[in-house]
């Protein structure tokens, strides 16, 4: 009996040995054979390809499996899905022409790629609605939830900064109540429940109650006709905020405007110097009914570009500490000494230097005479100067 269990138990050793050989041998077969269709194909070799189809005939149905398998890793991207499909698909489609293949291992093949080009295209969609609810400086499409959303029937939520923005100052929120960095602040309905991040206001008493289930579709609307308005500036109406301004505490005086109209500059963006200059709006710079803290700064610098074909740029500290703390720039951003920074514009993009707000939440850099406006000539004596880099003497 002892014999008997021993020689059956190496009899399924043995099994198990020649199985795991010839499963290694046939996928080094596969890789192999893939290595050398897909030579093939890149040189467009037809007659080689004919002969490869129908010498390995036996292994095609688990070449093209493996391929299907490794395309649909979580970790592949689009193009590596697609990729490795239409290999999968011209293997499929060769090896039915010349071998009779299965038809079903290519109806299965091209079915994935039906679906991938369908996933990536509701992809794309989503990306352009996105992109079209962001034109407007400081509009902010927030999906981080969209999964959690999208099971309670909601669409992402669009945050207008400009709406806000004609009501509160920047320092209000920033970085009191919220990180002015794009996802650090874990946004979530529960803190807002909480009288935090949005619910410090959208409490029901300074504005609508974001916990109120009501109430969602007022800020859910990503992709939905109600988020129009707030992408084009046809939100605004005189009336409409003047009547929230005195509810708030701020003022809007729209009789300050030409025609009544928002001030916008050469790019269709509201020009908000222009609203302070004509006193059209007094904003919150606090919630608590007091006085701004911080106060405002008046010094001005001068940046020299190091170019003779663009103008300097004088920095008003006056306009922006009038939006935001100076914790906001200093140190962080911008040591707070002269000749300290080197502003370059190719930096801005990635968020750099002035780049950390515009183009984002202020006007975007690509208006260039918007700064670039300056010459030593008509620049205030009592300006402090950042002079140009200046190129270091070749050794």
């Amino acid at each position: 009996m002892k014999t008997t269990v021993s020689v059956i138990g190496w009899a399924v050793i043995f099994t198990v040995i020649v199985a795991v050989f010839f499963e290694s041998c046939l996928s080094a077969e596969e890789s192999q054979f893939r290595k050398k269709f897909i030579e093939n194909h890149k040189a467009n070799n037809l007659q080689a390809q004919s002969v490869l189809i129908k010498k390995n005939k036996d292994i095609l149905p688990a070449e093209i499996n493996s391929l299907i398998t490794e395309a649909m890793l979580p970790e592949k991207s689009y193009q590596d899905r697609v990729y490795l499909l239409d290999i999968a698909n011209a293997i499929a489609t060769m090896n039915i022409h010349w071998n009779n293949g299965d038809e079903e291992l290519l109806k299965k093949v091209e079915k994935l790629q039906k679906e991938e080009v369908e996933k990536e295209k509701k992809k794309t969609e989503g990306y352009e609605v996105i992109k079209k609810a962001e034109r407007v400086p400081g509009n902010f499409v927030m999906a981080a939830h969209k999964e959690e959303m999208a099971a309670k029937g909601l669409s992402p939520v669009i945050y207008p900064h400009w709406v806000h923005r004609a009501f509160f100052r920047c320092k209000v929120c920033h970085e009191d109540i919220f990180i002015m960095k794009r996802g650090a602040n874990d946004l979530s309905q529960t803190k807002i429940g909480e009288g935090k991040q949005c619910g410090t206001c959208h409490n029901g008493k300074i504005s609508f109650n974001a916990s109120s289930e009501e109430n969602c579709v007022r800020c859910h609307i990503v992709g939905k006709p109600e988020s129009r308005p707030l992408m084009n500036l046809s939100y605004y109406n005189s009336a409409k905020f003047k009547e929230i301004a005195s509810r708030l505490g701020a003022e809007w005086n729209s009789e300050n405007l030409s025609d009544g109209k928002l001030p916008v500059d050469k790019l269709g963006f509201i020009n908000w110097v222009e609203l302070d200059k004509v006193k059209a709006f007094n904003p919150r710079t606090n919630l608590n009914g007091g006085t701004d803290a911080e106060g405002v700064r008046e010094t001005n610098i001068l940046f020299e570009t190091s170019v003779t074909f663009l103008k300097n740029v004088l920095f008003s500290h006056k306009i922006h500490s009038t939006w935001v703390k100076c914790s906001m720039c200093h140190p962080e951003t911008f040591k707070p000494e002269i000749g300290a920074n080197r502003v370059k514009m190719i930096e801005m993009k990635d968020g750099k230097s002035c780049g950390r707000c515009h183009g984002k939440v202020a006007f975007t850099h690509a208006d260039c005479l918007r700064c670039h406006n300056f010459t030593k000539e008509n620049t205030p004596e009592d300006v402090l100067i950042n002079h140009a880099p200046t190129t270091a003497p070749a050794q």
